[in-house]
């Protein structure tokens, strides 16, 4: 058996948030207003303007530790979904994914949904860090964004 078999490669956490889905979407949407709310606190910075509007786009994040992820946006629907896959710059993306999707409950509050999805992940040199992305540190993106949100 697999040592790393009975570890989950899918991690979620849900929470309600007393703002309007577009205000949440537009915080996660933006890139540029990531780093406000990483609970993994692993990015520092994401240049204005790039702003996602549909799959197939493709933005880009300095991390904490200096080096540049390109992140593919593999599903799309404003307001309501967004994913994507990081990759290294210039390279295919390894296997995981990054998913929001929002859930509005009345004009004023919405479910969100965070997870983070290593199912297809190969490259075991990154199985150490997609094993530490734990529903806590969802739970710390989802608190903090919830903090921006709600402050309207």
């Amino acid at each position: 058996m697999n040592a790393n078999s009975d570890i989950p490669r899918v991690v979620t956490a849900t929470r309600e948030i007393a703002a309007p889905a577009a205000r949440i979407f537009e915080l996660i949407a933006d890139p540029a207003r990531q780093p406000e709310w990483d609970g993994n606190d692993n990015l520092a910075h994401a240049a204005a303007g790039q702003r996602v509007r549909a799959a197939g786009a493709v933005f880009e994040t300095s991390l904490t530790q200096g080096s540049v992820r390109e992140n593919h946006v593999v599903e799309f629907e404003e307001t309501r979904r967004i994913a994507w896959r990081p990759s290294e710059p210039g390279q295919r993306p390894p296997g995981h994914l990054w998913r929001w999707e929002l859930d509005p409950q009345d004009a004023g509050r919405t479910r969100v949904t965070h997870t983070y999805d290593w199912t297809e992940l190969t490259d075991e040199n990154r199985f150490a860090t997609a094993r530490a992305t734990t529903a806590e540190r969802l739970h710390a993106s989802l608190d903090r964004l919830a903090d921006l949100a709600e402050q309207g």
